[in-house]
């Protein structure tokens, strides 16, 4: 029944489009739309995501499969995700499961009769969260999805291996299994699953409490699993922050962001606090996808509620501390929603705000408030040391019965109710671009996004009535704070395109920002995107603005490989200048050296320069990325290419008219 509700609720946001993000790692990446399933295609597909250094190579593969069934028809590349998020959703069921029965092991107590009803109802509202939309109709976050559901089988299985042996049966190899291979697996869809080994630690440590049997009179730890976690969780961890710390602490590591490690960490506790809001009682203004209109924290009372939320933090660590004695599952789901965000909501210099990242965390809150809500009964352990006589379980009725049911009924009334309303909107691109703007006014992204809806719709014709509609919004978006230079180039795009002059504004706005900070992947495909409009002759742009917006953009230390590339396809094509081409083209392969794109680029310019030994070096450089064959193709039309250029004349001279 929950699968079809939740199947019911979705159904509607399956027919909508690509968003955002879909377009550089699915719509534009031709590395991923292979024509068959050759293994030298599914290597260069498995190495093509954009999205991280490394590669994400099961989610792009599954993403391949879905071109090759159906090509770049967003419905079922959707569908896909639906089902993956289904899968997860009994993986959810059975692991609540397993730790309703386990917890109530370790207690000695009984397993509640009610075990499965609740593990369906936290299953089901997990589901049906409003704030888990975006990693089901966003296509792109199918590397969220993909990842937990490995990192839930890996729990699941732990859970099932610590019971065999709290059962006096062999089960440390499935708990060793368990978080290796899935950890392993997981990390090649999406890297938020190194968190697994995290998880089954605090598994270890709340529910079962590295107790060798389920023996109240067996006061002796399994040693084993203690130094299973120190292989796999201390050591990699320590390392971890080894490698990372004294890059984060150069300016440099945040130059392309609005915040430093200082103002990040003060907002990630607004964030992390709000999140919680946002799973439980979610509101359409909260739940907005485009989250760029945040006010991030300059001081513990700037804004006030930076201060207040680190008090709620603290009380809520307490509290999971103290709940760990008290009511195991409780503190168990609210420690998994706490470490579900050490990656995303500490020091790493990512954006501040996804609600895909609480995926899992989500889990976590329910794991604690469902069994509240809807047990009639509650069994407890009272805190002891192992072996005392007081450490024995008790049954505790929970109080308020009709109130608590009441309550999770109109949450998940509400839940669903969110949930499908706003996959509706997701059904259509129009629709969605409206609901996305008005739930948020102050977003550049929200606006830009439906301006540029607008152009789509309006087809470049400029008596539709979509044209004069996109203006408003672009042109609001464009002078929001923050904001980057798409919407400056939608509005020169746009114009071009339909043969109506430019406002000197909108290139002064998007120099000045381009001069004033150093260029985000925003930026950077907003040139791109004026460069190839320029290259196709579709839009007859102003070389002097254009040479300008690229040298601001330029003028910040260590550009991008990405930029220097643009600019070089930009000075190739459209300049004419084959020196200036050449040389960013060198510049992106020296900042990237591990794209063969950049590489391939820069051998067809040296080819057509006839630079036959330089080309013939890269040509070896790009033999050395050639894993599994996914460049074979390339490398063999390149080598032809350089084959066709004439061996240089030589002259012979004389010794006396060799000398200088």
């Amino acid at each position: 029944m929950a699968f079809v509700l939740c199947t019911a609720a979705y159904w509607p946001g399956l027919s909508g489009a690509f968003l955002f993000d879909d377009y550089p790692n699915i719509v534009d990446n031709h590395g991923l739309q292979i024509a068959d399933a050759s293994v030298s295609n599914l290597a260069r597909a498995a190495l093509s995501s954009p999205s991280s250094e490394f590669k994400r190579p099961l989610a792009s593969l599954s993403f391949a499969a879905n071109y090759l069934v159906t090509g770049l028809a967003p419905f079922t590349w959707k569908l896909t995700n639906l089902a993956i998020h289904l899968l997860n959703g009994w993986m959810v069921y059975l692991l609540s499961l397993a730790l309703l029965r386990a917890t109530a092991e370790s207690t000695g107590a009984k397993p509640s009769n009610r075990a499965g009803l609740l593990a369906v109802l936290i299953a089901a509202g997990w589901m049906l969260l409003p704030i888990n939309l975006t990693a089901v109709l966003y296509i792109v976050q199918r590397m969220e999805s993909l990842a937990n559901l490995f990192v839930l089988i890996g729990l699941l299985g732990y859970v099932a291996g610590r019971r065999c042996m709290m059962a006096g049966r062999r089960g440390i190899w499935l708990c060793i299994a368990s978080v290796l291979l899935p950890t392993a697996i997981g990390l090649l869809a999406k890297e938020t699953a190194v968190m697994l080994p995290l998880y089954a630690f605090l598994v270890e440590w709340i529910v079962f409490q590295f107790a060798r049997v389920s023996n109240a009179q067996e006061p002796a730890r399994h040693r084993g699993l203690l130094l299973l976690f120190v292989l796999v969780l201390l050591l990699p961890m320590l390392s971890g922050l080894a490698w990372l710390v004294p890059g984060l602490l150069r300016p440099s590591a945040w130059a392309t962001r609005d915040f430093t490690l200082g103002t990040r960490l003060l907002s990630e506790a607004r964030i992390v606090t709000d999140y919680i809001g946002w799973t439980l009682l979610p509101t359409p203004g909260a739940l907005s996808f485009y989250h760029d209109d945040f006010r991030i924290s300059t001081g513990l009372l700037k804004p006030w509620t930076t201060l207040a939320s680190i008090g709620f933090l603290a009380a809520f660590i307490f509290g999971t501390w103290i709940l760990r004695h008290r009511n195991r599952l409780a503190s168990l789901g609210l420690a998994f929603y706490l470490a579900c965000h050490l990656l995303t909501g500490t020091i790493l210099p990512l954006e501040l705000i996804y609600e895909h990242r609480n995926y899992f965390a989500s889990f976590g809150l329910l794991l604690a408030l469902v069994p509240l809500l809807a047990a009639p009964r509650m069994s407890l352990g009272k805190p002891a040391e192992p072996g005392s006589p007081d450490n024995v379980a008790f049954d505790r009725p929970l109080p308020l019965s009709m109130p608590r049911y009441v309550l999770l009924a109109g949450l998940m009334l509400l839940w669903t109710g969110e949930t499908a309303m706003t996959a509706i909107a997701w059904g259509n691109p129009l629709s969605l671009a409206q609901e996305l703007a008005a739930r948020a006014p102050e977003s550049p992204r929200a606006q830009y996004e439906l301006g540029r809806t607008y152009i789509i719709y309006s087809h470049y014709d400029p008596n539709s009535f979509f044209t004069d509609q996109a203006y408003a919004p672009l042109e609001r978006a464009m002078q929001l704070p923050d904001s980057s230079i798409l919407p400056e180039q939608a509005l020169i795009f746009m114009n071009a395109r339909l043969h109506r002059p430019f406002r000197d504004e909108w290139w002064d706005s998007l120099v000045e920002k381009l001069a004033s900070r150093k260029p985000g992947v925003q930026d950077e495909s907003s040139l791109g995107s004026l460069t190839k409009c320029q290259i196709e002759r579709l839009c007859a742009l102003p070389k002097e603005l254009m040479i300008n917006a690229f040298q601001a953009a330029l003028s910040h230390p260590r550009p991008s490989a990405r930029l220097l590339a643009t600019y070089g396809d930009y000075a190739w094509n459209v300049l004419d200048d084959r020196e200036l081409g050449e040389q960013m083209a060198a510049a992106a392969v020296e900042a990237q050296p591990m794209e063969p794109a950049y590489h391939i680029t820069l051998v067809h310019m040296l080819v057509a320069q006839g630079k036959k030994l330089q080309a013939t070096e890269q040509l070896r450089s790009l033999k050395r990325l050639n894993i599994g064959g996914r460049l074979s193709e390339d490398i063999q039309r390149l080598r032809k290419l350089i084959g066709s250029i004439p061996e240089p004349s030589r002259v012979r001279t004389s010794s006396a008219q060799a000398e200088p």
